[in-house]
């Protein structure tokens, strides 16, 4: 398959845990069900995923640089880092890639802390508080954004 059609999904530290973490934030769906929704969302706009997650910030960031080379472009849970880590948002920007940000919560709704994303200004989507079904989302917005159907 072509790099075009290939997009990096990426999960962030604890996502490992959907289903059984805080499910009256997070709902029950698991992981497992993210990432088949995002292999089958792709797959009908004829694209494959290729699929990571790490609680551990240097697997993300290593897998975010090799999408550079095969992939067209990455949605992205940072889950935790989303607030915190300066590094993967500057590894986001380097990969010079379209980014779909995507929390299953509504982080705006939620503490202080959760309000500010360094991810936000390299992402071109944005979606928030949708739940699991909120990736189906992002895969369709990102997908129209590397295919020219619209900008963001």
């Amino acid at each position: 398959m072509t790099t075009e059609r290939r997009i990096l999904l990426v999960n962030g530290p604890n996502l490992n845990l959907l289903g059984t973490r805080e499910p009256e934030v997070y709902g029950h769906g698991t992981l497992a069900d993210v990432e088949q929704l995002v292999r089958e969302t792709a797959a009908a706009s004829g694209f494959e995923v290729r699929s990571v997650q790490s609680n551990h910030e240097g697997v993300l960031i290593d897998a975010i640089h090799a999408a550079r080379e095969d992939c067209a472009g990455i949605v992205i849970n940072p889950a935790g880092l989303t607030h915190t880590s300066v590094v993967l948002r500057d590894a986001l920007s380097g990969v010079a890639l379209p980014v779909a940000e995507v929390h299953i919560s509504d982080v705006y709704a939620r503490e202080e802390f959760r309000h500010h994303s360094y991810v936000r200004d390299v992402a071109v989507v944005h979606v928030i508080g949708e739940g699991i079904p909120g990736y189906a989302t992002a895969v369709n917005r990102l997908i129209a954004v590397i295919t020219g159907q619209t900008t963001s």
